[in-house]
């Protein structure tokens, strides 16, 4: 079942048309991959899902009805552009973004300051979001977007400016989630963690979308069909070789009659970051 369809969807400004007739489905349970070059009308989409934008034409469902307010609080929404109140403490900011989502103060304060514990950041709750570093902040505001246990989650760059260690706490965290039956929507430019995380993906490029299904269909049906071949030559070097799946008999009996030995072949997966490339290529 889907949770989110986008259906027909375009937004134009003035005249530059940010999206052009998308329409894509997001199923529940599943982490959804957002892919696109910068401009590509991601942040768009991303924002008419939560109501901030209003599509020029087309719409939003959410679970099979038109999207509401009512459907919007059960959004956590982190932004790209961070923001928090530089001047509050971090304890009483978190509070009082939990209590917008409409978590009471004794719901709310449990809730964060196991969040707290977990990120390492519980010496923070009564000092000034000015003091927190980058990677603090960003902490902050990723606790303060799932804390009310949203079903729905869209992640803009959740990754952006955190080192390999709080990166890999992230992941974690997300894995999580949904494990725990959360969708979440990813939308990100590390490709890396798109072939970790997602299930389900879409390109989008210049307003259109370019594809969009599960991330092992779309490796099928847009990588090159490529097999590793593994061998050892007779000086006994251990060497590979990559060909196209139509050459692997010639190039095995080649390597048979230099009396070569060979070790193992296997399908070459594709990878994620190389698909993205040659998609926005192609559509370019």
């Amino acid at each position: 079942m889907a949770i989110i369809e986008v259906q027909n969807v375009s937004k134009t400004f003035g005249s530059k048309v940010a999206l052009d007739k998308v329409s894509l489905e997001i199923p529940e349970g599943k982490i959804f991959g957002l892919l696109g070059p910068n401009g590509a009308g991601k942040s768009t989409l991303i924002r008419i899902i939560n109501r901030i934008t209003i599509a020029s034409e087309g719409q939003v469902l959410f679970q099979g009805h038109p999207i509401s307010e009512a459907d919007v609080a059960r959004i956590g929404y982190l932004p790209e552009e961070r923001g928090l109140y530089r001047k509050m403490k971090v304890g009483d900011q978190a509070m009082y973004l939990a209590q917008l989502k409409g978590m009471s103060s004794r719901e709310a304060a449990l809730e964060l300051k196991k969040w707290f514990v977990r990120f390492d950041i519980a010496d923070w709750w009564n000092k000034k979001v000015e003091e927190l570093s980058k990677g603090m902040a960003q902490k902050v505001q990723f606790i303060t977007t799932v804390v009310h246990r949203p079903s729905l989650m869209i992640l803009d760059e959740p990754f952006s400016g955190f080192d390999p260690v709080n990166v890999d706490l992230i992941r974690k965290e997300i894995l999580r989630l949904k494990d725990e039956g959360a969708t979440i929507i990813l939308s990100t430019h590390n490709m890396e963690s798109v072939e970790e995380l997602c299930e389900n993906i879409a390109l989008i490029n210049k307003g259109k979308l370019v594809v969009c299904g599960g991330t092992d269909e779309i490796r099928r049906q847009h990588g090159e069909d490529n097999v590793e071949i593994e061998y050892t030559d007779n000086l006994k070097d251990r060497k590979t070789v990559v060909v196209a799946r139509p050459e692997v008999n010639a190039t095995l009996q080649d390597l048979l009659d230099k009396q070569f030995t060979i070790n193992s072949f296997k399908e070459v997966i594709p990878r994620m970051n190389d698909i993205f490339i040659k998609l926005v290529k192609e559509e370019e």
